[in-house]
């Protein structure tokens, strides 16, 4: 049984984990032999100010920015 956990910044709709979901459940069955019932997958909602990449805080990388802003409306 696959147990599959994935982090988003928040802000992602239903329908976008929905259909994450499905696409990531459609290829653990194909390349894992999995049945599609036993394909478990888990999101996790992260909020900017609580990941970091390369020591920089996601809310303060100018270079992230847009994808900051685009999730921070929703």
């Amino acid at each position: 049984m696959p147990n599959i956990t994935v982090e988003l910044l928040a802000g992602r709709t239903v329908e976008q984990r929905k259909a994450f979901a499905r696409a990531v459940t459609d290829h653990a069955v194909e390349i894992l032999g999995a049945r599609p019932q036993d394909v478990r997958m888990v999101f996790t909602e992260i909020t900017p100010d609580t990941v970091a990449n390369g020591g920089v805080l996601a809310s303060e990388d100018d270079s992230r920015a847009g994808v900051v802003a685009k999730f921070a409306m929703d």
